[in-house]
């Protein structure tokens, strides 16, 4: 028995790192702006992509996603909510022309709103997205706020859903611990994503502590907290350090914490310098200091409090 958990012990020393962070779940810190993280259904997400909310719908989307596509951007994130699909489907159908990608060379993630979380509402809000985008599958469709504790009738539609082949991936987005805990005690699925405001002032520690435990990846929303850390101080420094701008910084702490970040640019210029994050690394000083910052401080609302319906 001593020499089997000998041999065993030996054999997994001799796995790389990449394999052993794939076997337990973990991601891997990406290194460019293509790199995907592996989830917890062996579906690969890049680990950097692009926000659109509050971007109007129309062209002002399209150009701003067909623009993302180009300068490298593989991963779109929008939701019904936003009322944009539609522009971020012609934006999508035009970035695709414009650098001969294939569809499945993109990873769109789109959101179900408060309003329709019975099952027939989930299912056919799950269509509707689908049309508006122009698309005849999604790679990744989370509720998009757990609400009045309404939202397990709504997982079980997309659960369904992912069964039947339909989606790639399903999660969720602003869910608590105690949300989570709920779900988990009756999911047939585990959620692949759990979707956060996360930044410096709100980075969410026992969240990705619980995301880790039950391999649920953990992707930021507003990781620049809307623009209101780019005149920090220690930001700031760090920044210059590295002639590197504020945001940056940012973003490469998430990088670092093997968060999934999604800023949002409707500029090429920002876009390209947003991912502009690979040619350095912060240290663990650093890292210490961005960490410490936290005061769970949101700039979107309290998920335990507000319901939107």
């Amino acid at each position: 028995m001593v020499f089997i958990a000998a041999i065993i012990t030996l054999i997994w020393l001799l796995v790389d790192r990449e394999k052993k962070k794939k076997i337990l779940g973990g991601i891997i810190m990406i290194k460019s702006l293509t790199d995907t993280v592996v989830l917890n259904n062996e579906v690969e997400m890049p680990g950097f992509g692009l926000g659109v909310f509050k971007v109007e719908d129309g062209q002002d989307v399209a150009e701003m996603v067909k623009t993302a596509i180009e300068v490298g951007y593989r991963s779109i994130d929008t939701a019904a909510i936003y009322g944009n699909e539609a522009g971020v489907g012609a934006g999508i159908a035009a970035g695709l022309v414009a650098t001969g990608l294939k569809r499945e060379d993109l990873f769109i993630t789109s959101k179900i709103w408060n309003d329709g979380l019975t099952y027939e509402e989930a299912q056919a809000a799950y269509q509707t997205s689908l049309d508006k985008l122009g698309l005849d599958y999604l790679d990744l469709y989370l509720i998009h706020w757990p609400g009045n504790d309404k939202y397990m009738t709504a997982w079980r539609a997309l659960e369904d859903l992912y069964l039947d082949g339909k989606i790639k991936a399903i999660g969720v987005s602003n869910f608590q611990i105690s949300h989570l805990e709920t779900l988990l005690a009756e999911a047939r699925v585990v959620p692949a994503i759990n979707q956060v405001e996360l930044h410096p002032r709100l980075s969410q520690i026992q969240i990705r502590e619980f995301g880790k435990k039950h391999g649920i990846h953990i992707e930021a929303w507003s990781p620049l907290m809307q623009g209101e850390l780019l005149n920090n101080e220690t930001i700031v420094t760090i920044a210059k350090t590295y002639n590197k701008s504020a945001a940056q910084i940012i973003l490469r702490w998430d990088v670092q914490n093997e968060v999934i970040t999604i800023p949002k640019s409707v500029k090429r210029e920002r876009m390209i310098a947003n991912a502009d994050l690979f040619d350095f690394e912060l240290t663990t000083f650093e890292m210490i200091e961005l960490n410490n910052m936290n005061m769970d401080t949101r700039v979107g609302p309290d998920p335990d409090t507000f319901d939107f319906a």
